[in-house]
């Protein structure tokens, strides 16, 4: 072999070399920009940890008749397409509930444009007597214009709320009355069934990171 050959194929020997290496490099590259990219996923404990209660199988509930914030007729179809956070309260509440919208609007400002497309805050009266539309239509705005209040027959709103293991309950002081309620914020999926629940005080990180991964992790029609 002449001394030019020798020379070409060290040459040959070190490009290839080279390409492996810039290859690899890549591969890397690649790998990394794809898990910091990918949204994670996490394990029921890890929801857990962060506040979240996902059951194993989302729960089925019945359909329901109520009137929203702008009278409008509110069924179970309304759930459909778009995951929904619903919370019990009532506007008369002194703490947890302004509490509670307030953070459930912070909370919702800081979802991108598309993902607030895809979902919808509710917040369903255990106060119907007092919670006219009227009423909620001044009360529920307040906090966020694209919120939904919900009242209408005590019967009605306490089944759904028992469907949710929502508890609440009147308690008469004096002349007047307060209820007792649950804080929880139940999920219920896009196909309209109960998919999980936040516990309560909500922490807006926690939400999103929980919320971002049961999103990823539910599979699409």
């Amino acid at each position: 072999m002449t001394e030019a050959m020798k020379t070409e194929q060290q040459k040959r020997g070190i490009a290839i070399t080279l390409g492996v290496i810039v290859a690899f490099i890549v591969v890397v590259m690649l790998l990394f920009i794809n898990k910091i990219t990918t949204p994670r996923v996490l394990s029921n404990l890890e929801l857990q940890v962060h506040g979240t209660i996902v059951f194993e199988q989302p729960r089925i509930f019945k359909d329901l008749v109520l009137l929203d914030h702008k009278g409008e007729e509110f069924t179970k179809a309304r759930f459909q397409g778009k995951w929904s956070f619903v919370f019990f309260g009532f506007t008369h509440c002194p703490d947890i509930c302004p509490t509670t919208m307030a953070a459930l609007s912070s909370w919702y400002k800081t979802l991108s444009p598309e993902v607030q497309q895809q979902t919808q805050i509710i917040m369903v009266s255990v106060d119907p007597a007092r919670d006219s539309v009227e009423i909620l239509a001044q009360y529920v705005p307040y906090f966020n214009a694209d919120f939904i209040g919900l009242t209408g027959e005590f019967l009605p709103i306490k089944r759904f709320a028992n469907q949710l293991n929502v508890a609440f309950t009147k308690v008469v002081q004096g002349d007047d009355y307060t209820v007792d309620h649950s804080g929880i914020i139940a999920m219920i999926n896009p196909r309209g069934d109960y998919h999980a629940f936040i516990k309560p005080p909500l922490n807006a990180e926690n939400a999103s990171l929980t919320y971002s991964s049961i999103r990823n992790s539910f599979p699409s029609d």
